[in-house]
């Protein structure tokens, strides 16, 4: 299983954090995510966008509109339900982490 693989299982995650940091546009995120990880990682537009829509719909967070050099450009921002989904996806994540790590790694 290739890390990508692993990593898409936890977009919402990864895009909520980053906008816990600051309101970001789509590209702007993106090109965040390719500099944390070196260039080992970059979601499609697809995939970003559909995540966007997702979290929306689901309440985490809210676009408007903001002008930019040339064009508007739509900006996204977390939510106090995004804040508490993502404390609570982080716990879940160092529970799993811990569990995994159990099994791999400290099983003879």
């Amino acid at each position: 299983m290739l890390t990508g693989d692993l990593l898409r299982g936890h977009t919402d995650a990864i895009i909520l954090k980053l906008l816990n940091i600051k309101d970001s546009y789509g590209y702007e995120l993106n090109n965040q995510i390719s500099i944390l990880t070196n260039n080992n990682f970059t979601l499609t537009e697809a995939t970003l966008y559909t995540t966007f829509k997702r979290l929306e719909r689901n309440g985490y967070i809210v676009s408007y509109w903001l002008d930019g050099i040339i064009t508007k450009r739509k900006y996204y921002s977390i939510t106090k339900s995004g804040k508490e989904y993502l404390a609570s996806h982080i716990e879940a994540w160092d529970d799993a982490q811990n569990i995994i790590n159990k099994i791999l790694k400290e099983t003879n």
